[in-house]
């Protein structure tokens, strides 16, 4: 059963991470043909929102213990690596012009995080 809800917090997060680069790359390009949407690709409010979402999934996947009760820390810090990638865009950190780059490898490297320890722990069974 455990093994279930953590395969589906890994989802979630690799889920999470794929909407926030579809965000981040698409609508952009999508605001230019319809200027409704543009509302939301410079809201500050989504970035954090994604950010916010994305850290306790993070936190409470990738800090679970593997089948011998040890921790894996090299996912749990290149998931908490991408974390504050993604909280340093929604802050426009170091500068805006740096948002998208920062939003787009927190995203890859949590994605890949999550992708690594949903790989692990289907190998444990």
């Amino acid at each position: 059963m455990t093994a279930r809800i953590q395969t589906w917090g890994d989802a979630a997060a690799i889920g999470l991470s794929a909407l926030c680069m579809i965000h981040c790359l698409a609508l952009p390009l999508l605001a230019a043909a319809l200027p409704f949407l543009g509302l939301f690709t410079d809201a500050p409010w989504v970035h954090w929102v994604f950010a916010a979402t994305a850290a306790p999934i993070a936190a409470w996947s990738l800090s679970r213990p593997v089948s011998e009760g040890r921790r894996n820390w090299t996912l749990l810090v290149l998931g908490s690596i991408g974390i504050l990638l993604l909280f340093l865009a929604a802050a426009g950190l170091p500068g805006q012009d740096s948002e998208t780059p920062l939003t787009i490898l927190g995203g890859l490297l949590l994605a890949t995080a999550h992708s690594l320890n949903w790989r692990k722990r289907s190998h444990e069974h």
